[in-house]
């Protein structure tokens, strides 16, 4: 008897199977053909990386605090504008990058725990596959052994 079902593998799944997961450090690599569009990406990297640590933000804050008791003197509106334009900008930039570095790190393992995942499903699928396929001969089997046994006129004997 032929078979009841002929599987046929999502192409995605070989995708899934040569690769893994896109992360952000894989973004970062660059290959442009492009010297300076390669450069640029590279040097706004390195200024990124050095830029968004606690430690840049720390020098960055009593940097800031230099010039508080200048617009102390001046009277609310420059500290005001201190305030907005030296103090909260250059800290919260590198703190801001910090956090974002943190999302990314997070991102990247949500990605890679989603492959790992997704690798499990098609495996299972594969073991299920397999499975039927086995119950797919049995039953096959049983099918032959029946039409072979039972006499003609019986009704299972005119199926195929």
């Amino acid at each position: 008897m032929a078979s009841i079902y002929e599987y046929v593998r999502h192409p995605r799944s070989e995708e899934l199977r040569q690769g893994r997961p896109v992360k952000t450090v894989d973004v970062r690599r660059i290959n442009h053909q492009n010297f300076i569009v390669r450069f640029n990406a590279r040097f706004g990297l390195k200024i990124t990386l050095v830029v968004g640590t606690m430690w840049c933000a720390y020098l960055f804050s009593a940097l800031a605090l230099f010039a508080l008791p200048s617009a102390i003197k001046q009277g609310t509106y420059f500290i005001v504008v201190w305030m907005s334009s030296s103090f909260l900008q250059l800290v919260l930039l590198p703190i801001i990058i910090v956090g974002q570095n943190i999302q990314a790190a997070a991102a990247d393992k949500r990605a890679e725990d989603t492959y790992k995942d997704a690798e499990a499903v098609l495996k299972e699928a594969s073991e299920i596959q397999q499975h039927l396929l086995a119950q797919d001969q049995a039953i096959s089997q049983i099918i032959d052994h029946l039409r072979a046994t039972l006499p003609k006129g019986d009704g299972l004997s005119s199926r195929s």
